[in-house]
């Protein structure tokens, strides 16, 4: 890009870019144009391309805007990036949001790579929870189906590890099934309890070569194991998560909390909306924000629809329910208040 031209006639204006790479200009328009027409559908300012030359024309405002999001762009494309319709409207999506992070670093900041596949963040609370594992030594992320709570917590477990940051990664998780109506299912306990502790294996090897897993499990320096299986240790020099939080109780979220050791670093991922504790059982996760508020290198990252990285719909389904839930507490509370109302006029008519 070598720079910009404007023309103003009564309230519109011109700008123009130059893309002196023909290369870039080719990525930035996407295949049959695809990127173009999304980039055309998304502003309001007209937006035309001839040759290497970009013209935008509308209100300065919208032009500003316009402008914003092609240099955002054409730097992800010199960055190394093939755009997609996703990758723009996540840039879309960050720019809105007029928020001090730029879309172009939040979408190339690697935290690993393992033959040609890059992991990173894609949504700018993703940014900000990667961050806050950085900075922070207990983190609760805390959010939606979809949001990459735990898959982010375990590439930065597993950048630690390579980077020898720490000596072993301890991956866990409430087995909520892992009772008496398990005790009718052929095999040993360990085969009963591996299918809630399958996502995490999963997870793993996307991260690490297939090979290298049994032997550094073997080792100790990687351990995938129930929750129960935590207490009464100190687990030092070791990165721990704890994934599905919401179906631990506040004494098992207590007393994993209490396993750190020096050295250690600790993230507790969970969705406050998926709780499977039987009837009555407070969640752990949901009770200890409470009990946290304020203490120092504790974080709280909120993820929300809009960090969702699965397909479109499932941000769509995470709203709908919201909404549902919304309108169903509402309509208790206002049952509520109606029958305390009628309490109360009884019990008036009956003093009279």
């Amino acid at each position: 890009m070598t720079g910009t031209e404007q023309s103003s006639a009564a309230a519109r204006a011109q700008t123009r870019i130059s893309v002196s790479d023909p290369k870039i200009m080719v990525n930035l328009l996407g295949p049959k144009d695809e990127i173009l027409r999304l980039v055309e559908r998304t502003l309001t300012s007209d937006v035309h391309v001839r040759g290497n030359e970009i013209t935008i024309t509308g209100v300065p405002a919208d032009n500003a805007t316009a402008e914003r999001l092609f240099s955002e762009l054409i730097e992800l494309i010199e960055k190394g990036e093939t755009l997609s319709v996703d990758a723009v409207r996540r840039t879309v999506a960050m720019l809105e949001e007029n928020t001090s992070e730029r879309p172009a670093e939040v979408l190339t900041l690697n935290i690993l790579s393992r033959r040609g596949r890059t992991i990173r963040p894609k949504t700018l609370g993703q940014k900000r929870y990667v961050d806050a594992i950085d900075e922070n030594t207990i983190v609760f992320g805390i959010g939606p189906a979809g949001t990459g709570k735990t898959y982010l917590a375990m590439a930065k477990a597993v950048q630690a590890l390579q980077a020898k940051q720490i000596n072993r990664i301890i991956l866990t998780r409430p087995a909520v099934e892992a009772g008496e109506r398990l005790g009718f299912l052929p095999g040993t306990l360990n085969e009963k309890i591996d299918p809630y502790l399958r996502p995490l294996y999963d997870a793993l090897h996307d991260m690490l070569d297939p090979e290298t897993i049994p032997r550094l499990m073997q080792a100790g320096t990687i351990e995938v194991a129930p929750l129960a299986y935590m207490r009464g240790r100190t687990l030092n020099d070791a990165f721990i998560i704890l994934d599905e939080a919401q179906n631990t109780t506040p004494e098992q979220m207590k007393m994993f909390l209490t396993r750190l050791g020096f050295g250690a670093k600790i993230v507790v991922t969970g969705d406050v909306t998926q709780v499977d504790l039987p009837g009555g059982t407070s969640s752990g996760l949901r009770v200890v924000r409470e009990i946290l508020r304020g203490v120092e290198d504790v974080h709280f990252a909120e993820l929300s629809s809009s960090d969702v990285v699965r397909h479109r719909l499932v941000a769509e389904i995470v709203d709908a329910y919201a909404r549902y839930d919304a309108d169903q507490e509402q309509q208790t509370s206002q049952q509520a208040v109606r029958a305390v109302q009628q309490q109360g006029a009884a019990g008036g008519r009956r003093r009279r």
